[in-house]
């Protein structure tokens, strides 16, 4: 069961090694958990799973391989061949991982830990009232009845009477191929952050402590910063006219923005930079403010983050006066090209789908402006441009 989980980790497109897999089995050997079927996916999911995107592809497997169980109890399971071992892993592992195998004693040994590891459940019940199976009166298992059961492997509940469902998945939508929403915006913006400690000592430097003490031989308490990130965020948003047909993920995005980044300004633009940006759109008229008071008042060091389909006409990133709004004295080419002299990190984030780029003549030219650093804003886009501005 167990190797069977792996290897379905495997199609499923979840990068798994051997390494990860024999910590996992050292787990269940040492017995760190319950053994119940709860405890177990969320010591494989902690064991497993490296990079949220793949919590998803992670959560489809574990329910369909271990569907139908509540408990991994010795009394329900049987010895797997060493023969049987032996195949499936010669035809999922790689010739790397065989090479690790080699080094750690060969495979035979290796073979032997897992023999004494692994186990499976070997038969189905059915219309039972004692084991974990289908259609009885168990308090355990799908499609019969129980006054308070617990449905295992069932869609939908059949009396209402569950008083807990262990199908129920815990994440939706972290697949870097998914719509975006604000909770997965938020973790992958969460890829840009520099950690620092800085301000008054206020919590205890463990390490330094238990070092003191010893050199000493007395309580001796050192205090540190509390670590924060130091990342500060300068966000340009663009609004109105193509734009309106995005402002669902750019809401999304903002929220998202405003709740990771806790030193965050934004300014609002139309279509490409110019002279003026405003914070309040009713007012845009009215309450613009200069750009250069704008760039010249945020360190070198923030973060610059464009939001827009960089869609309109050439004339309007190339030529003075090509803006639709207002007489631009200066190209709006210029503004970007001073955005680049003074901010080292910026990247630019286009909600319109990526493969839609090279059709649009302006799209190329903010790409260019931009050195290149122009992310689709889907979760994948996302987790490159915070990478990106992390460098």
């Amino acid at each position: 069961m167990f190797m069977r989980f792996f290897t379905e980790l495997r199609d499923a497109k979840v990068p798994v090694t051997l390494k990860e897999y024999l910590v996992l089995m050292e787990g269940l050997d040492k017995a760190v958990i319950d053994r119940s079927v709860e405890d177990f996916y969320y010591l494989s999911r902690a064991s497993l799973v490296k990079d949220e995107k793949n919590l998803d592809k992670f959560d489809q497997v574990f329910g369909h391989v271990f569907k139908g169980l509540e408990r991994l109890d010795d009394g329900i399971a049987a010895d797997i061949p060493a023969e049987w071992l032996r195949k499936m892993s010669e035809k999922f592992l790689t010739e790397e991982e065989k090479a690790q195998i080699e080094a750690m004693g060969g495979f035979d040994k290796l073979m032997e830990a897992l023999a004494e590891r692994i186990r499976e459940q070997k038969e189905r019940h059915e219309k039972g009232d004692k084991a974990i199976g289908t259609g009885g009166t168990s308090p355990f298992g799908a499609d019969g009845y129980h006054p308070e059961g617990i449905r295992i492997g069932q869609d939908k509940g059949r009396h209402g009477r569950a008083i807990k469902v262990w199908d129920k998945r815990e994440y939706k939508n972290l697949d870097d191929q998914v719509e975006l929403g604000t909770r997965n915006i938020k973790v992958a913006l969460r890829r840009l952050r520099k950690w620092v400690r800085e301000g008054t000592p206020d919590e205890i430097d463990m390490p330094a402590t238990i070092k003191g003490t010893a050199e000493k031989g007395y309580l001796d308490i050192n205090l540190r910063p509390e670590r924060k990130n130091k990342i500060s965020v300068l966000l340009f948003l663009d609004i109105g006219g193509s734009m309106d047909s995005h402002i669902k993920v750019c809401e999304e995005l903002f929220s998202a923005a405003r709740s990771e980044f806790k030193n965050m300004e934004f300014y609002y633009f139309h279509n490409c930079l110019y002279e003026s940006v405003w914070k309040d759109n009713r007012r845009r008229h009215t309450e613009k403010m200069s750009t250069w008071d704008v760039l010249h008042k945020f360190p070198h060091d923030y973060r610059v983050i464009f939001v827009g389909d960089a869609t309109m006409s050439p004339y309007e990133i190339t030529y003075p006066g090509g803006s639709v709004e207002h007489w631009n004295e200066e190209a709006g080419a210029i503004w970007m090209d001073r955005v680049a002299q003074i901010y080292e990190h910026t990247v630019w984030l286009n909600p319109t789908a990526e493969r839609h780029w090279d059709y649009t003549p302006s799209i190329g030219l903010m790409k260019q402006l931009v050195g290149d650093r122009m992310f689709p804003l889907t979760l994948d886009g996302l987790d490159k441009a915070m990478r990106e501005l992390s460098r």
